[in-house]
């Protein structure tokens, strides 16, 4: 009874691994096999959500809200598209000030906050740093009213989130602009950004790649 008990036992296994292979692996073998399509999944995500940002950040660089009129558009448009070197791009977690002031990292930062169904803050701050440097009272003042309409009043079609108190006392001020007009608004959507949208604008996929070494980076240069 000892042998047949012996010899039934690496019959059972035999049969198990028969039924394994019959369900597309063996056994020991079966949970890897399961977690490979997990694996292929999570890296098209990944690459879907790159191409994403890609697509994103190449709107942003031809149509920067802080580039001036056409010519030194076209002048500057090619150069807008070198993508920074590892390096470059690794100062930008050093200070919010450092991504701002760098056309391909407010290009990037723009798109992540599209992605974040936020981009109405980046917008806002850009046209405040516009509406700051205009000279002419009329343009000054066709601009703030612009700005309070799309940005500032209630539903307004790219409305930020400021309080009441600052949102009254800027309906006042436009109807005799100064170039101080949004300083408040200004501070308060900067603060919000530098604090929640920046530090998670750094954990992101894509502005890892940024801070990688690799030879894609090369080729998108043109080197």
């Amino acid at each position: 009874s000892g042998r047949g008990a012996a010899r039934s036992g690496p019959g059972g296994m035999q049969s198990a691994l028969f039924l394994a292979v019959r369900h597309g692996g063996r056994m020991e073998r079966g949970g890897r096999r399961r977690s490979e399509p997990e694996e292929a999944d999570k890296g098209r995500m990944k690459r879907t959500i790159i191409k994403d940002w890609k697509t994103r950040l190449s709107y942003f660089l031809q149509n920067s809200s802080n580039s001036n009129k056409r010519k030194p558009k076209k002048a500057g448009k090619q150069r807008n598209y070198f993508r920074p070197s590892p390096e470059e791009a690794q100062l930008w977690s050093e200070a919010f000030d450092e991504l701002l002031a760098n056309k391909y990292g407010l290009a990037a930062f723009r798109a992540f906050l599209k992605s974040e169904f936020c981009e109405e803050n980046i917008e806002f701050w850009l046209a405040c740093e516009d509406f700051k440097k205009t000279k002419s009272p009329q343009k000054l003042t066709s601009k703030a009213k612009k700005i309070y309409n799309d940005f500032i009043e209630k539903e307004a079609p790219k409305e930020i989130n400021i309080d009441f108190q600052t949102k009254n006392m800027i309906a006042q001020n436009i109807q005799d602009a100064t170039h101080t007009c949004f300083s408040a608004a200004q501070k308060r959507v900067y603060s919000l950004m530098e604090n929640n949208s920046y530090p998670r604008f750094l954990e992101s996929e894509f502005y890892q790649e940024l801070c990688k070494k690799t030879p894609i980076s090369r080729a998108a240069q043109g080197t």
